[in-house]
């Protein structure tokens, strides 16, 4: 067991450089990163466009290797994909063709996650987090016949019932529309279990362009500039647990917001010129 100063997830000096096979260019992508994420904190990433953001998540996760560096988890090195590292996408990535309850369930009933567990425990688990996610009654429906924010759901419920550590979740609510994105979010913070102890918590990477959806959800906020992309600062998110709709209009919340966009604001015009 790791000790309880001892970070969940650790990045030293990582790095990653792509190299183009046509023509061998190389573009150094991310350089010199460098974190420690604690136990059960929800933390976030936010910068411009092209920053590396997902290139970072996709190395924590073990989908992409660092050039440089080392990324650990409770001081184990990452060297490829793990059930102790679940992860969720921004597309949903859903079976069109399994119901709600085979999408959530196909981790437990195809992969290690669900090794040791019976019939009736795996379906047992899939039911606790159908209804953990709010769509006890559609267990039966196709994702055709679900909403966005249901879709989203789904994935969560999928993701969560395979029993990983730690959530890596590359912006999962940029695609909805901004009513349901901001239901989802109180949502996700309740499934989350900010009312709970940190230590019953799971620890949470959330990557996001949307600074107001970082302030609302995140422990701290980590801003990453880009060209390669690097930690540029990490700010503390000092408003109470458990955060409630009302926040976002008090002083602190804007203050906050706009501390973090004026960290990135050049970059992000730039990204778009």
């Amino acid at each position: 067991m790791p000790s309880k100063a001892q970070p969940k997830l650790r990045l030293r000096n990582v790095s990653k450089e792509y190299v183009a096979p046509r023509t061998g260019q190389r573009t150094l992508a991310v350089s010199d990163f460098t974190l420690d994420v604690r136990a059960g904190e929800f933390l976030c990433i936010v910068g411009p466009s092209g920053c590396g953001k997902s290139t970072v998540l996709n190395m924590i996760a073990g989908l992409d290797q660092p050039t440089g560096g080392d990324i650990e988890m409770d001081g184990h090195h990452v060297r490829g994909p793990g059930a102790e590292r679940g992860v969720m996408f921004q597309d949903y990535a859903l079976f069109p063709w399994k119901s709600v309850r085979d999408n959530v369930g196909f981790g437990l009933r195809h992969g290690t996650p669900g090794a040791g567990l019976t019939a009736a425990e795996r379906n047992d688990r899939v039911n606790h987090f159908v209804n953990m996610v709010g769509l006890a009654g559609a267990e039966a429906k196709f994702p055709h016949q679900l909403s966005g924010g249901m879709k989203q759901r789904v994935a969560l419920a999928r993701l969560l019932a395979n029993g990983p550590d730690v959530l890596l979740m590359d912006e999962p609510l940029g695609a909805l529309d901004a009513q349901t994105r901001m239901v989802l979010q109180v949502e996700l913070l309740r499934i989350w279990g900010e009312a709970a102890e940190e230590g019953d918590r799971k620890t949470v990477v959330f990557i996001t362009h949307g600074i107001d959806e970082a302030v609302f959800l995140a422990d701290r906020v980590v801003v990453m500039s880009s060209h390669p992309g690097r930690v540029s600062a990490v700010i503390d998110i000092d408003i109470p647990r458990p955060r409630r709709e009302s926040i976002r209009s008090e002083p602190r919340f804007g203050q906050l917001t706009d501390e973090i966009w004026s960290l990135i604001r050049d970059e992000a015009y730039q990204a778009i010129a």
